[in-house]
């Protein structure tokens, strides 16, 4: 992530600050009051700034084609300096990086001509994650990688969206309770080591550290340490009566306070073999 650390006094980068009317949404903000310039419509009430968006993990401000601006500049939550960048003759736009390590909250985005500030404007910048569905490989094999059988069958996959305005990144896939593998103690015992994602990505057909999430993106990530094989001696084995339990499916992420998951009720049909019965998933 590239991020300027140099410091600028806010109460000179605020000064003369022009009042505006905003409107802050998920990734982008408009106004329907303001006239369309260039094609687009201005997000003040002076038209100098066009869009301010977050496109994967970078904040791109666009301006004017007859904007004042040499400057801008990002405000952080706290108020300190996020980063600035110099608008050069004739540019209309200007990005900063926010990578998946910021503080998520509401930031400013501030004008500047010369030493004084021609326009600011809020705009929040949070991921808003939840799990939208998952489930198993060898129920549903048209849902995974293209990967060997017996492979994909002991495999999950779960599907994450990000409703927020900021990006955020998937570090950690954990499966808690009653499935055959689980990722405590009881199974692959992962759950509490920093260097064990539990995220397989078929690209690089390796485990990763973490996936990255975009505002109003939907990804689907898979597990990595088999929650669903029948291992002895760990987590739940078939048996000759049906079984049913309930598991849990945690995603921890990086910006986001809280981590996200789900609660599902699991049932095992009967089996004389301690690997052969049927998985069935519901929503708990």
């Amino acid at each position: 992530m590239t991020r300027d650390t140099s410091q600028i006094s806010r109460r000179t980068a605020l000064q003369t600050v022009v009042g505006a009317a905003l409107v802050s949404g998920a990734g982008c903000l408009s106004s329907d009051e303001n006239t369309t310039t260039n094609g687009k419509t201005p997000i003040d009430s002076q038209g100098v700034l066009q869009r301010v968006a977050v496109d994967g993990t970078a904040l791109v401000v666009e301006l004017a084609a007859d904007a004042d601006v040499d400057q801008i500049n990002l405000i952080q939550p706290s108020g300190e300096l996020f980063g600035q960048r110099n608008v050069a003759a004739g540019a209309q736009q200007v990005s900063f990086e926010l990578g998946t390590s910021y503080t998520p909250g509401e930031y400013s985005v501030v004008a500047l001509s010369g030493d004084e500030t021609v326009i600011e404007t809020p705009f929040s910048i949070e991921p808003n994650l939840r799990i939208i569905e998952m489930g198993i490989g060898r129920n549903h094999p048209q849902k995974m990688w293209s990967g060997a059988e017996d492979e994909i069958s002991e495999e999950a996959f779960v599907s994450v969206e990000n409703q927020g305005s900021g990006p955020d990144a998937l570090t950690k896939l954990l499966f808690l309770g009653d499935v055959p593998y689980p990722s405590d103690k009881q199974g692959t015992n992962y759950a509490s080591n920093d260097d064990i994602s539990g995220i397989y990505d078929p690209e690089s057909d390796s485990e990763v550290d973490e996936i990255v999430i975009a505002p109003e993106e939907q990804i689907r990530i898979y597990s990595s340490r088999s929650p669903f094989a029948f291992v002895p001696g760990a987590g739940t084995s078939c048996i000759d009566e049906q079984q049913t339990g309930e598991f849990e499916v945690v995603v921890k992420t990086r910006v986001s306070s809280d981590n996200i998951s789900e609660i599902y009720n699991i049932q095992y049909s009967a089996s004389e073999e301690p690997d052969n019965c049927e998985i069935f998933i519901s929503e708990a």
